[in-house]
Parts: C-alpha cells; structure tokens; sequence
C-alpha cells in the first residue's frame, strides 16, 4: 500500500493514461486489487480467530476481553492505566476551534464521540450541551500491544481495550460514546529526480523528512465503527469509501509478534543450525584457502558469519592494503561495519558504497554512512537514478612483490 497502491493512486490523480503490461489503467488495477484484498482479509481474521487463538488457548497462552475480567483483574488493570498510561495519553478533539488532526502513518487510534454532561455542566454553559464532538486518542507506541494480566499463567488483555474502559479519567465530567479502533496507511515512496539530486545524501534526508507528511492511500477500521464516525475520518484524512477496509477482528496482527518473545520453544520452529562450509574448517586464514581455490557458500544454510570473519581477518592482516564493499542494508549491530571501522583507523584504504535507498533502511543506512565517513573511510553513495543492489566484496592483499586480488560476489 505504501509503495504500489500509492504510485497506482498518483498516476489516477496525475491523469496519467498509460496501460500496465496486462492492458490495465491504473484505475482497473486499484479496483482488482479491492476485489482480490478483501477476501483475503476475512481468511486472515478468520485464521486468527478459528485457528491461532484457539491453538495459543491449549497452550496456556490467552488474550482476553477486558469486559469479561472479574473486579480483581480490571482493578489491576486500572492502576496499570493509572499509573503507565494515562501520564502520556494526548487525547485530540475537532470542533470549530480544532482542525481534524495530523493521523500518523500505521499507528494506532481510538476514535470516540464526546460530550458535556449536563449533570456537571454550569448552566451559563448550555450552548455546549449539543456539541458533539469527534475525539482521537493515539495508543503510545512505546507500550506494548498486550498488557499482562497474570504473565505467569500467559492472560493478557488488549491496550486499547483498557484505554477504553477508562476514557473516562481521560474525559472527567464529560459523557463518551463507545470507542473504536482505526488505523491509516500513507505513501512512503521516495521519488528522486536527476536534475535535483546533485547531493543525494541531503536530497534523500530532505525526502525522508517530508514522507511523514504524505497523502494518505487506506484507512482500516473496526467493522462495527458506525457510519457517522467513518464520515468523519474519510473527510477529516482525505479518503473516499473504497479506500476504507472494515476488519472484523484485530488490526494490525504483527502486534502478537509480542508473544513470541515468550519461553514457549515447544510453540517456535526449531532454530536451524547453520554450517561452516567444509574447505574452511579448522583453518587459520581463510586467505590460504581461497588461494588453492574457490569456496562456494549457500546461504542461508552456511553461515554468514564466514563473510563477516573474512571481512574481519582482511582489517587485521597488516598485509591488506585495501577493502572495497557494496552495502544494501546493513543491521543495528552489523560486524561488518564494524570490521571496515576498524580496518581503516588501521591505515587501510576502505571505499563503501552505500545504497542510501534501500527502501525502508535509508534513515539506518544514512547513519552508517555518516558513522563510516567519520572513521575515515571513502564512502559513496551510488546512482541516484538506479538502485545498487549488489553484494560484492574485494580484499586487496600484498603477497611477497605483488598485490592479489581476493573476492566475493553474492
């Protein structure tokens, strides 16, 4: 959605008329894509519901209503509210005064009605009884999706469902209707143009910085949101009804990710052991070995790390006069990184070239661009009109009078 449906929506919005290789317009494609989508959701809400849940149930591991706790539970559900979330909730109404607020890509958001309660209302105040008004409240994204109720017999219970059963702390006096659940996605495509990426690093910064402002492309929401409250946020984001997917279910499942970091290794796959390839085993340098002949790895079944500890030897081998590398992505973590650091504050010559746009990883790879220039190493930031995806590697070493070259393509 963020990248295909939002170019599909751009060229609709541009007039652009041109068919894709199937004879489709843009428009066609859109309309396809909702044909196909929404079947898809009902078989994945209905997989949760019928199949996961259930499984997770026999486990010992189970997400409750907030509704059907007994008092004891909700008691301690309340506090944890108190005293965790209420703090750094930022509810946001629209009214006259009031714009329709700023919806961030992919959070989550409550939305509900609010109104004065005449019991607590001043009379000199009666003009506000009737005003009725739209209120969004954003689930902090530093909490956690699921809130242990006993995390030693695995119950917990949705945030959002505990937000919902106290919005009357956040709404003191104040009546609230039924509270509903919402989430927007926006473009997040970087178009960069030849004349204007004579520096691309700052172009693509600039870009990065105006993603969060991008139009919106979908909106889901809980499918017994009523329609007076979906009119409001199909008006206030800028969408139409085709745009919207009513999920009868959980948005945003990848939240249960949470429950994977559980000690339930009978419920996980077994970690599979990876294998160092049989030519390098046991052997001090791998430069010795790739001299008599080449080693072919398959990852992911050998390890990578045989990469990274050749990368590694080449920064410590006073012999290597060079190390020249192509980075796509690189993790928070990544040795490699860390073996070319190190190599160049030993006087070796490292040259980078780091794709700044591997979609999704150009803020990460942009930090460790800046963190290598820093150590003195060349860095180079690709083709701004292509994308250079390959992983190759060259060690340059001196052997006796001569320089050898040593190489890994991937």
């Amino acid at each position: 959605f963020m990248i295909r449906v939002s170019g599909l929506k751009e060229q609709i919005d541009e007039g652009i008329s041109e068919l894709s290789p199937d004879g489709m317009t843009a428009y066609d494609q859109l309309a396809e894509l909702r044909k196909r989508l929404r079947p898809m959701l009902k078989r994945q809400v209905a997989q949760l519901q019928q199949v996961v849940l259930p499984e997770l149930k026999k486990a010992g591991i189970t997400i409750e209503p907030y509704k059907g706790l007994n008092a004891k539970d909700r008691k301690k559900l309340d506090k944890y509210f108190r005293d965790n979330l209420f703090p750094i909730l930022t509810p946001q109404s629209v009214d006259s005064s009031h714009p329709f607020p700023y919806i961030s890509n992919l959070s989550l958001n409550i939305g509900l009605f609010i109104e004065p309660d005449r019991t607590f209302t001043q009379k000199s105040l009666k003009h506000l009884y009737r005003q009725k008004r739209f209120t969004r409240i954003k689930l902090p994204s530093t909490s956690s999706r699921l809130i242990p109720i006993d995390e030693k017999k695995g119950r917990y219970v949705l945030i959002e469902e505990v937000i919902a059963a106290n919005v009357h702390e956040i709404f003191p006096n104040m009546k609230t209707s039924e509270s509903y659940l919402f989430r927007v996605t926006r473009d997040a495509d970087i178009e960069l143009r030849e004349d204007e990426a004579g520096d691309l690093l700052r172009t693509l910064e600039r870009e990065l910085q105006r993603r969060r402002d991008r139009f919106p492309v979908r909106l889901e929401v809980s499918s017994t949101m009523p329609e007076k409250m979906l009119r409001v946020l199909t008006s206030g984001i800028g969408l139409n009804d085709s745009d919207v997917d009513r999920i009868d279910g959980l948005l945003d499942i990848p939240d249960l990710m949470q429950l994977y970091g559980l000690a339930k290794p009978n419920l996980k796959d077994k970690p599979f052991p990876t294998r160092h390839p049989l030519a390098l085993h046991g052997k001090k340098s791998i430069f010795e070995v790739i001299k008599r002949h080449d080693v072919l790895i398959h990852h992911p079944y050998n390890s990578f790390g045989v990469v990274s500890d050749f990368i590694a030897e080449a920064a410590e081998d006073p012999d290597v006069q060079a190390i020249k590398i192509c980075l796509y992505r690189t993790g928070k973590d990544s040795p490699i990184v860390d073996s070319l650091m190190r190599a160049s504050r030993l006087g070796k010559q490292v040259t980078a070239l780091v794709e700044l746009k591997a979609r999704f990883d150009e803020e990460n790879n942009i930090e460790w661009a800046r963190r290598l220039e820093n150590e003195g190493v060349h860095v180079v930031y690709g083709i701004s009109s292509l994308k250079t995806h390959s992983k190759v590697l060259m060690v340059i070493r001196r052997e006796k009078d001569k320089l050898v070259r040593y190489v890994h393509l991937a």
